[in-house]
């Protein structure tokens, strides 16, 4: 496997067959998973730390759920939550911090305080997004999503998922180059969950080479969602296993290269070894 380098403001994060680790910290109160566990700004910074002493190579701070159904949070509110926690770990942390926002304002005042990644679940469809991550020479990561958190899962239709997330992601790597922004600073996510049924994902998952054929690194999030839930019959609370499944699975095929998860120690450590095992192939 080529590795892949993705460049985030000052520094490069070069990606071989050992994915990195993206640590979720949701600063919300309805979250789907942990909301409310790190809404307090203290706690928050906390956790983050102790995801990088777990293993986390990159921190995702995030102040507005974007799970199905969802309801937008105000912008004075959003800055509130995440701005004190991205200024304070970025200080603290020696890992780079993303903050993940649908708001430019929000991505410039974190890539103020020391932010080095956008990570934009409308797929910096904003030109002023595109423009704060430019100024900063931020890396981004760009997402495939059909519609909006609070109707994404009204009816989602595809005729060829994978070819049409791959052709969209396409798309935005040619709009944010003509922005300015290089290939090297992008990472596409394919959005799985995000206007999507329980078959388009598993079709996804199953043909995500199309998209690791844009030779930029995957962003891989599936860490406990609903999908996962339906299939094994799991609450949310017990989805970690079936999400290190489905990580792994795209890991070992080339297809996966940064794991955004909530359970980082068990990602660190499936990621140490998919390397391991994959060092000493014949």
């Amino acid at each position: 496997m080529v590795p892949l380098v993705w460049h985030l403001r000052d520094r490069a994060l070069t990606i071989g067959t050992r994915p990195l680790v993206m640590g979720i910290v949701n600063v919300t109160p309805d979250s789907f998973s942990d909301g409310g566990k790190w809404l307090d700004t203290s706690a928050a910074i906390s956790h983050a730390l102790r995801l990088v002493e777990l293993g986390a190579d990159v921190l995702d701070i995030g102040g507005e759920s974007t799970r199905p159904g969802a309801e937008p949070v105000s912008l004075d509110e959003e800055l509130r939550r995440v701005v004190p926690v991205v200024a304070e770990v970025a200080k603290r942390a020696a890992v780079p911090v993303s903050v993940d926002t649908m708001k430019a304002t929000v991505a410039r005042e974190c890539l103020a305080v020391g932010a080095a990644v956008v990570n934009d679940v409308a797929g910096f469809r904003d030109p002023a997004m595109i423009s704060a991550a430019k100024e900063f020479r931020a890396g981004v990561v760009v997402m495939h999503m059909r519609g909006e958190p609070p109707t994404m899962q009204q009816s989602p239709y595809y005729t060829d998922v994978a070819g049409e997330v791959t052709g969209y992601l396409q798309e935005r790597l040619r709009v944010l180059g003509e922005s300015g922004i290089p290939p090297e600073a992008v990472c596409v996510d394919p959005g799985i969950g995000f206007g999507k049924t329980q078959a388009h994902n598993l079709e996804l998952l199953a043909n995500l080479d199309a998209v690791a054929a844009l030779n930029r690194p995957v962003c891989l999030g599936v860490s406990r969602k609903g999908f996962i839930g339906k299939l094994c019959g799991r609450a949310v609370a017990d989805r970690d296993p079936g999400s290190l499944a489905v990580a792994c699975f795209a890991a070992a095929r080339g297809t996966a290269h940064v794991l955004r998860v909530h359970d980082v120690a068990g990602a660190r450590d499936a990621a140490i070894l998919l390397d391991a095992i994959d060092r000493h192939r014949r």
